[in-house]
């Protein structure tokens, strides 16, 4: 009968990593360029002397789900919604390069513009310090200007343009950070084929409908993972029961 424990013990297990996943994923609905976390199992048979009719269950990926989000328009400047597929690229709080879908920037007290979680944003030349009193604007292929507020208004000045990224999506893995990174610990090169648009942002991918029932359904499974072993539980004690007699 331990047959049965390997199966729904580890069943169980994952079960619950499950629901905190889609918990996650159901709390960033509303996080801007959020994507989705994907998780599948897979049966692994153990092995051994008078274990190979035994299996247990692992993890067979924790995926993406890379799909777009939807668009919305804020007509904030520094609020940028990549178009299609492409990252921007931030530098992450160990000094490693990431990236992001999360367009809605800001510039700190020294000027240098940075991801609502105070990541600074990587030009193609390293961290955009914006000026102060200027107006600013982000062109398609992520270059920056700006326009003095206090000296001539036709006097505008290109100060950088955004590293704009679209690396393979098989290589990139997320971190606890929220931010992905290549696999292989390597930057991403420049992709001039990446566009993003000023004054709109990408929402969540996670659709909450869909989470909610998804995890209804992972409480039902956990359910019949612990009926499993209860049931096996009593079913010991009677043959141990009998075998006394």
């Amino acid at each position: 009968m331990d047959k049965l424990i390997y199966t729904a013990g580890s069943g169980a297990k994952h079960t619950l990593e499950q629901q905190a996943n889609v918990s996650n994923n159901l709390a960033n609905a509303s996080t801007t360029g959020f994507r989705a976390q994907l998780n599948t199992f897979r049966s692994v048979p153990i092995v051994g002397d008078g274990l190979n009719t035994r299996a247990f269950v692992v993890d067979a990926d924790n995926g993406t789900d890379f799909s777009g989000g939807p668009m919305q328009q804020t007509g904030r400047t520094l609020d940028l919604a990549v178009q299609g597929p492409g990252w921007l690229a931030v530098q992450a709080a160990d000094g490693t390069e990431a990236y992001t879908r999360a367009g809605d920037l800001k510039t700190d007290e020294n000027g240098l513009l940075q991801t609502q979680s105070g990541q600074n944003v990587m030009g193609e030349t390293g961290p955009i310090t914006i000026p102060p009193n200027v107006v600013v604007t982000v062109a398609n292929d992520g270059t920056i200007s700006t326009v003095p507020t206090d000296g001539l208004p036709n006097n505008s000045d290109t100060i950088g343009r955004l590293k704009l990224v679209n690396p393979d999506q098989s290589q990139l893995t997320r971190g606890d950070d929220g931010l992905f990174r290549l696999s292989g610990g390597t930057d991403a090169n420049a992709d001039a084929t990446v566009t993003v648009a000023s004054g709109m942002l990408e929402g969540s991918n996670v659709n909450p409908i869909e989470s909610m029932v998804s995890i209804i359904n992972l409480s039902r499974q956990f359910d019949l993972h612990m009926k499993m072993l209860t049931t096996q539980n009593a079913d010991e004690a009677k043959s141990t029961s009998i075998m006394t007699l």
